[in-house]
C-alpha cells in the first residue's frame, strides 16, 4: 500500500436509513409520475425532471457522507432507482451513465483522492454516457479519438445510444489515444461548441431517456479528465445491467398500479364474468396478484444482486487481491442471474396484466402497452442469451465471465 493510500481516509458508502433517504425523493417521485403519460404521448423528454433530481440531490445519493453525499449502498440506490422508475422509468435508465462514472470514481478513491469529482457530484453535476459506436466500426475497433492539437486535448467521434447525455453537465466518452494507442476516459464538459448532441432515438420503448448521437469536433478535454481505462471498476458490466433490471422492475411496479386501478374504475363486466363487478372477480383478482408477485420477486432479486456488487466495492478497499478478484467475480455473476429471471418475471407481468381488462385496456389514450414496451426495451441490452451462456460455462467449466463487452462488425462486414 503506498503513502497517498494511507493518509486517505476509510470513507466508503456503507448504507444509511433508507426511509428517511427515499422520503426525500418521494415527494419528487409523485411529480414525476403525474406528467409520465402526458410525456409518453407526446414523445417530450423530462428535461424539468431532471433538474427537479439535480437540485434534490439525487446524483449524489452514492456520494460519502464525509463529501456531503448521502452514503447510500449500491441495494439502497437500486430501490431508488426502481422507485424512480416506478414513477417513470425513463429516468433510471437516463440517469445509468451518471452513477456508473460515480461509481467509477468511488472506486478511484481507494488509490487516488476523488474530492474535485465528489464536489461536482454534490453541486448537481450529472454525466453521461457515450461509448457506442455503429457503422464500419469492427468488433474491439474505437474510432473515437483524443489527440493533442497544440496545448490542449481534444476528442473527435461519433457516438450513438449515448443515454442520458442530453440532460449532462459532462460525457463519459469512451475513446483512444492517439499518441499510444491506449483505450482512455475522457469526462468531456458539453458546456462547449465542440459537442453536439441529437435526440434521435427510435425504439419502440424507453423513448424518452434521451438516448440519442453525440458527435464530437475537437471538443476539449482538461489533462486531468483522461483516464485509463484500464482502471475502470471492475465490476462496471454488472452494475450497468443492475440499473436495467431496476428499470424494468419500475416498469412492472407502474404496470401493476396502473391496471389495478383500471380495474377499480371498470364498470362495464362480462356475461362471462364472476362478479357483478369487475374488481370482485375472482379471476381478475388472481391476475393482478400474479402480477404482483412476479414484480416482488423481480425487485428481491435485483436487490440481491446489488449486494454482491457492494461486496465488490467495499472489497476494493481491501488488502486482498484474491478476495477482490472474487467478489467481482459474484457480482458479474448474479447479476446475470438476476438478468436471466428478471426479464422474464416483468415482461410476462406487463403482458398478462391485459388479461384483467377488455380490449379498451389497449387504447393509445391509455397507453397501458408502454409497461411492456418499456421493459421489453430494457430487457434488450446485453443480449440475455450470451448471459445465460455465461453462467452455464461459469457453473460446468469454472470459467470467468468477461467483464467489458463490445459490439461491432463481425467477419462479413463489408
Amino acid at each position: 500500500m503506498t503513502a497517498q493510500q494511507q493518509h486517505l481516509p476509510p470513507v466508503l458508502s456503507t448504507g444509511t436509513d433508507y426511509q428517511a433517504l427515499a422520503e426525500q425523493f418521494r415527494p419528487i417521485f409523485a411529480r414525476i409520475q403525474a406528467g409520465a403519460l402526458e410525456r409518453e404521448q407526446s414523445r417530450s423528454l423530462p428535461f424539468e425532471q431532471v433538474k427537479w433530481l439535480k437540485e434534490a440531490g439525487f446524483g449524489a445519493v452514492r456520494v460519502p457522507v464525509e463529501f456531503g453525499g448521502a452514503g447510500a449502498s449500491l441495494p439502497q440506490l437500486l430501490h431508488l432507482l426502481i422507485e424512480l422508475a416506478e414513477a417513470d422509468s425513463n429516468l433510471p435508465q437516463a440517469l445509468r451513465g451518471h452513477f456508473a462514472f460515480v461509481e467509477d470514481r468511488l472506486n478511484a478513491h481507494a488509490s487516488s483522492p476523488q474530492d474535485v469529482w465528489f464536489k461536482r457530484f454534490v453541486g448537481g453535476d450529472l454525466v453521461g454516457n457515450a461509448w457506442t459506436e455503429i457503422g464500419a466500426v469492427k468488433l474491439g475497433q474505437v474510432i473515437t479519438r483524443v489527440s493533442r492539437q497544440g496545448e490542449q486535448w481534444v476528442a473527435n467521434g461519433t457516438k450513438y445510444y449515448s443515454t442520458g447525455s442530453i440532460f449532462a453537465d459532462w460525457i463519459d466518452l469512451y475513446a483512444q489515444r492517439d499518441d499510444n494507442g491506449a483505450d482512455v476516459i475522457a469526462a468531456v464538459n458539453v458546456h462547449q461548441p465542440g459537442v453536439k448532441q441529437s435526440d434521435d432515438w427510435d425504439g419502440f420503448g424507453q423513448r424518452t431517456t434521451g438516448s440519442g448521437t453525440s458527435v464530437f469536433e475537437n471538443a476539449v478535454v482538461e489533462a486531468e479528465n483522461l483516464i485509463d481505462f484500464s482502471t475502470r471498476f471492475k465490476y462496471q458490466t454488472a452494475f450497468y445491467q443492475l440499473v436495467l433490471l431496476a428499470v424494468q422492475t419500475g416498469a412492472g411496479r407502474a404496470a401493476v398500479q396502473d391496471f389495478s386501478e383500471h380495474v377499480r374504475q371498470r364498470t362495464r363486466v362480462f356475461s362471462t364474468g364472476n362478479a357483478s363487478e369487475v374488481s370482485q372477480d375472482v379471476q381478475v383478482q388472481q391476475v393482478i396478484g400474479k402480477a404482483s408477485a412476479q414484480v416482488y420477486a423481480a425487485e428481491a432479486t435485483t436487490l440481491r444482486a446489488a449486494a454482491a456488487s457492494q461486496r465488490a466495492y467495499e472489497s476494493r478497499f481491501g488488502q486482498d487481491t484474491e478476495a477482490e478478484h472474487t467478489a467481482n467475480i459474484l457480482a458479474e455473476l448474479e447479476s446475470a442471474q438476476a438478468q436471466a429471471v428478471v426479464a422474464d418475471l416483468t415482461l410476462r407481468a406487463t403482458s398478462d396484466l391485459f388479461n384483467a381488462l377488455g380490449a379498451s385496456a389497449t387504447s393509445t389514450g391509455k397507453a397501458l402497452d408502454r409497461h411492456w414496451r418499456n421493459a421489453r426495451t430494457a430487457a434488450s441490452h446485453n443480449p440475455l442469451i450470451y448471459k445465460e451462456r455465461i453462467i452455464g460455462d461459469w457453473e460446468i467449466n469454472g470459467t470467468e465471465p468477461p467483464y467489458v463487452w463490445q459490439i461491432g462488425g463481425g467477419s462479413k462486414q463489408r
